[in-house]
């Protein structure tokens, strides 16, 4: 007793003890520094400016002594002398490994200065207090314009989120790695989610521990980046932290009190007739254990930072229909590696590295198969089935490169990446029907993959004495693909005949079920594996050429200009530019505008994926053909070859900063020409190849984007407090303007249901505000985010309008699925227990809402919800250790 008096004594002491001191960091222009390592000297205890150059800081006492370090500025140290605030000017120094803003090649330029908006997001601090265990959730309630949605019933994307900006496609954002290209997913979504059609970049297989900080690009930038950047461009900043040990445990839980009204029995309601399961409260028990270590190499720079991260994350079960009795989000299993160095070779020289390795076992429920049903075996399955789809998902990268600066002043950088994802299917509780009372219960179904390398060489130089200061750079890649898809075993995706015999000829005889007295489908239930004929191995290349300036004119107007050039080896060259501007009306206001030209190249898996599947409609099953666009059944419905996707992108805002307030508002339209899309089902009956219906990957659209991001943010220090606030917005609109469906039915081409589901990629609109109380003992957070209504249409649009009134467009109607605006509310407190330890108490959603319940029979998922931007599983709270040493 006398120890545990004594250790809560310490505590106690210390956070009493401890003092906060906050501050503001800039250049000598008075241009504020993002990322600055800001610490208390003799100690590990430290921090990092925010996008606006402040900082906050809890040490020992107010006559401490800070110390300063950003990479290409001289350092600083600075004694307190009792103050609780500070401003601190530093000066450049050397330029080897400085830090860019993405959306500009510049080392001065910052992302307050800057043409275009970008938004940094500091993690470190974030994650502290915010429940949100993925990045894309966080990003989700924190970044104006960015959107994911939890999927289920949706395959491979309930076990990756996709994502968007703008509303825009998944693969139409550019995601970087310290300013280097990250690989792709494998995963094409083809189920009703967001992104239909498309692939993306899987922001969740990077530890949140790793990251310093997340830069948002909002604008169109495939002129500087190339390929993908249409919507903008996120860059990810790993941690570069040293001598110091940085770790936290989190644990949450979901309540089941899921908000509507069900009938009785109903799945999952209310946590009881739970699936495979017993009644609960609480469920979705998720554990993250996170470490973050770094390590100076040597008095003149360099270092290693490691991040290792653990992850478990049960399923959650709500409400859905009878044929859909595993509604709710996959369970995840998954360790994470991550490392950043840099070390320097000479004065003028330095070798930097990056990558590491992510690892997710996944499970989510496929659709009931209840009975009477060919689809079962009774002998295996007396009382019907869930498949279960699980999968194991590698992500792997390394990058690394020497930047040198020459004895005229260039700075060159020479790098090279590698990155590769491989998604394995592995379906269990599920059997082939067509193999009877033989069949196994669980099948490796095969799955896909897809490696990236890029080669670049980058040049940059600074003139100072030209005009107010002119930035120049040039450089070119070389980037390599390749997607494969690869079979499963013969169980997963072959017909066999009474005899047990795979069916390779018409006059095989195929088993029939005694109750419905219909052939016994092959393959896996829940997922069929991909077989030989399906299996793929394509190769592409990618040559680019690019330059940019950008010139201050004076010290109020600057403009830059950037070119790029593209060859790619399957479908040829493409050119882009860019242009953008800034002018200061004050010193406290600007006004900014951009336009550009923009590509986005067919992926790989969109011009070669191919796969049989079941679709369910309405609780009905159908088998699918995805036919790949180099098919002859393809061409026979008279879709073309797919070309690349172009784009224009024009931005004007006006930006504010005075004293404690800062605002940004801008203002964005985007025209995006044979945007690649995955038509709906085709009547396939008649081509003789067991398939009710076939689709396609097209050019099949021209669509208008075009909306408003609005970004306040307002700090007020009190005393040895300060109090915080955030407010960002977007209003967004999607038209169709053009749908390219040639001699096909426009009905079926992109029928009125899939042009609802494009059109709800983001909310009409999406207002959080975020309030902080921040204090040397207790923090607390609220953040309030609303979402606008959106529309969807469920499977009765595709009913005759007798079955629903009669008057024409009744079906239409009788489907629309509408949800209503809602709000979601997030509470934290953090408590700091000590300078290096803190706990963090909260809830995401805390007032439990749900979206406007549905009738499950419609929806896409079988649930009582779709995949809507808010999510379906209601309140989540959880708890968090943090601690240094």
């Amino acid at each position: 007793m006398r120890k545990i008096l004594f250790i809560l004594f310490v505590l106690f002491q210390n956070a009493v003890l401890s003092q906060v001191v906050e501050g503001k960091v800039t250049d000598e222009n008075n241009i504020p520094l993002v990322g600055v390592n800001v610490t208390e000297k003799g100690t590990s205890n430290g921090t990092s400016t925010d996008l606006d150059g402040y900082f906050r800081l809890q040490v020992r006492s107010l006559n401490a002594t800070l110390s300063l370090s950003y990479i290409g500025y001289r350092d600083v140290e600075l004694s307190l002398n009792g103050r609780n605030y500070v401003t601190v000017e530093m000066q450049e120094g050397l330029l080897l490994g400085e830090v860019q803003v993405v959306g500009s090649r510049s080392f001065k330029r910052s992302s307050t200065n800057s043409p275009v908006p970008v938004d940094v997001i500091d993690l470190s601090e974030l994650s502290i207090r915010n429940g949100q265990i993925e990045i894309n959730q966080i990003l989700q309630y924190v970044a104006p314009s960015f959107n994911a949605s939890k999927q289920s019933g949706s395959d491979g994307a309930d076990h990756i989120d996709p994502a968007t900006l703008r509303g825009l496609g998944p693969d139409q954002t550019l995601v970087l790695i310290n300013g280097k290209r990250r690989h792709q997913s494998s995963l094409i979504n083809v189920f009703g989610t967001r992104g239909r059609g498309n692939t993306g970049t899987d922001l969740n297989a990077i530890p949140v521990a790793a990251i310093k900080r997340i830069e948002v690009l909002r604008d169109g930038a495939a002129a500087q980046y190339g390929s993908d950047a249409i919507a903008g461009v996120i860059n990810i900043v790993l941690n570069d932290q040293t001598e110091e040990f940085q770790g936290n445990v989190t644990y949450g839980l979901y309540s089941t009190a899921a908000q509507g009204t069900f009938d009785p029995g109903t799945p999952n309601a209310d946590g009881k007739n739970r699936l495979y399961d017993k009644d609960r409260a609480l469920d979705g028990q998720t554990v993250r254990i996170s470490g973050n270590y770094g390590i100076k190499l040597s008095q003149n720079g360099g270092f290693i930072n490691m991040t290792t991260e653990l992850l478990s994350k049960q399923r959650t079960l709500r409400p859905g229909a009878d044929f859909r009795k595993g509604f709710g989000e996959a369970a995840i299993d998954g360790f994470n590696f991550m490392l950043n160095a840099a070390v320097p070779l000479t004065q003028k020289t330095e070798a930097y590295a990056f990558g590491g390795r992510n690892f997710r076992d996944t499970d989510a429920y496929a659709f009931t198969r209840n009975n009477p049903t060919e689809r079962n075996v009774l002998s295996i399955y007396p009382d019907g089935f869930t498949p279960r789809i699980t999968s194991n998902i590698t992500d792997a990268s390394v990058s690394a490169g020497i930047r040198h600066e020459m004895s005229n002043g260039w700075l060159v950088d020479f790098n090279n990446t590698y990155g590769k994802n491989n998604f394995h299917y592995f379906i269990k509780n599920t059997l082939n029907a067509s193999l009877q009372g033989a069949s196994p219960t669980s099948f490796d179904a095969g799955g896909h993959s897809l490696s990236q390398n890029t080669r670049g060489l980058d040049f940059t130089k600074y003139f100072r004495k030209v005009m107010s200061g002119l930035n120049v750079a040039f450089g070119t890649e070389y980037r390599t693909e390749n997607f494969r898809i690869f079979a499963g075993e013969e169980g997963s995706y072959a017909t066999y005949d009474v005899n047990g015999i795979v069916v390779t000829r018409p006059d095989q005889v195929i088993p029939v079920d005694p109750e419905t007295g219909e052939q016994r489908p092959g393959g896996s239930q829940g997922f069929p594996g991909y077989s030989p004929s399906n299996a793929v191995d394509r190769n592409r290349t990618n040559l680019s050429l690019y330059a940019d300036g950008e010139l201050n004119l004076s010290n109020a107007w600057m403009t830059s200009l950037a070119f790029r050039y593209e060859n790619y080896s399957d479908f040829g060259s493409t050119f882009n530019y860019k242009f953008a501007t800034r002018y200061k009306l004050t010193d406290e206001l600007a006004l900014r505008g951009a336009f550009s030209t923009g590509f986005r190249a067919p992926s790989l898996a969109q011009i070669y994926y191919n796969l049989r599947f079941t679709n369910f409609v309405g609780g009905v099953a159908n088998e699918v053909l995805l036919s790949p666009n180099n098919s002859p059944v393809t061409r026979a419905f008279g879709i073309s070859e797919l070309r690349q996707e172009t784009a224009q992108n024009a931005s004007l805002g006006v930006t504010y900063a005075s004293g404690n307030f800062s605002a940004t508002v801008d203002a964005y339209l985007i025209d995006v020409k044979n945007r690649i899309v995955l038509t709906d089902y085709f009547d396939a009956s008649s081509l003789g190849i067991n398939v009710a219906s076939a689709q396609f990957f097209a050019n099949g659209l021209d669509t208008r984007t075009k909306g408003l991001d609005i970004v306040l943010n307002y700090r007020q220090p009190l005393g040895k407090n300060s109090l915080n606030f955030a407010l960002t917005g977007n209003i967004n609109a999607i038209d169709i303007q053009k749908i390219h469906n040639g001699a096909l039915d426009p009905d079926v081409f992109f029928g009125p249901r899939e042009q609802y589901f494009l059109r709800a990629s983001a909310p009409d609109y999406k207002f959080g505000l975020l309030s902080s109380f921040k204090s040397d003992v207790i923090d607390f957070s609220l953040g309030l985010t609303r979402f606008s209504g959106i529309t969807l249409l469920g499977w009765e649009v595709f009913g005759s309008d007798d079955d629903y009134g009669g008057f024409e467009g009744a079906a239409l109607e009788a489907s629309k699925d509408v949800y209503d605006p809602a709000m979601v509310v997030d509470f934290s407190a953090t408590w700091h227990i000590a300078p290096k330890l803190n706990f963090t108490l909260g809830a995401n959603n805390l007032l439990n809402a749900y979206p406007t319940q549905q009738n499950p029979d419609g929806t896409d998922s079988g649930g009582y919800w779709d995949s809507v931007q808010m999510g379906f599983s209601g309140a989540y709270y959880f708890g968090r250790l943090g601690f240094r040493f």
